[in-house]
């Protein structure tokens, strides 16, 4: 199954790391927020990802193209003009890096992958934030409900798009960003069917956490997996240094590749 994310905003509200790179590749410990996404998935086997860019893409691009070099010891013949590699240190991923827009909303980056992607179900997260997510449990939530797409719910403090779910996940409303505290509100680390890009009618315009999940949630067609666990953005330079001090106290909660 692939893995779609959204790595092309602005990261405005990051701006003191964001004037020279794009959000996803902020470092946590020394490695990108988007790298720690990937290993989120990977660790539970799901390892072709489309990374859907936008600002700064070439940052991104340039990070996949030099990461066997960046990663491993090499040896390098000047004279010669060779480059040997020693003691690989890689990821057994395979990246699609598509750039989607300077401006381009997130239902339009996710609807530039149509043709990539084609009509199998796969999976779409948001290219800054991490969690120990058990995504298998996710999909059975999917499967089981029978409906378009599933998102990862989420229970924090309260500043992001809430959700009125139901006893059996179904969700009957999306609020994006209402005011209140201890909602249930949109975490990402989705699951979709091809019928998603049906919804997807305002091209790149489109804000998939308007009209498009609003109407899904309005026909029925919208479950909700509910996360109890570890979940955190990284909008902010303290949720940045937050997180940084858990990867390396060895505390953080999504490093689950490392227990």
């Amino acid at each position: 199954m692939k893995v779609a994310i959204l790595a092309g905003g602005l990261g405005t509200r990051l701006s003191e790391e964001t004037n020279l790179i794009p959000k996803p590749m902020v470092e946590i410990g020394g490695r990108p927020i988007l790298w720690h996404i990937m290993k989120i998935y990977s660790y539970w086997g799901f390892n072709d990802f489309i990374i859907l860019t936008g600002y700064k893409s070439h940052v991104i691009k340039d990070y996949f193209i030099n990461y066997y070099t960046r990663y491993s010891d090499i040896t390098i013949d000047m004279a010669n003009n060779s480059v040997e590699l020693h003691n690989h240190r890689t990821e057994p991923w395979k990246v699609t890096m598509l750039y989607t827009g300077q401006e381009t909303m997130t239902g339009g980056r996710l609807l530039a992958a149509k043709d990539i992607i084609g009509r199998e179900r796969f999976m779409l997260t948001y290219g800054d934030g991490v969690s120990n997510v058990n995504i298998p449990d996710l999909i059975k939530s999917h499967e089981h409900s029978g409906k378009y797409a599933t998102l990862t719910s989420i229970q924090p403090s309260g500043r992001f798009g809430a959700l009125d779910i139901k006893e059996d996940g179904a969700i009957t409303s999306f609020k994006e960003k209402p005011d209140g505290d201890n909602a249930w509100i949109n975490g990402g680390f989705f699951v979709m069917e091809h019928n998603v890009f049906d919804y997807l009618t305002e091209g790149n315009d489109t804000i998939l956490e308007r009209k498009p999940l609003e109407t899904l949630a309005e026909e029925g067609q919208l479950n909700a997996y509910k996360h109890t666990g570890f979940w955190r953005p990284m909008d902010t330079l303290k949720d940045k240094n937050d997180l940084t001090d858990m990867w390396t106290k060895g505390t953080a909660p999504w490093a689950m590749w490392l227990k």
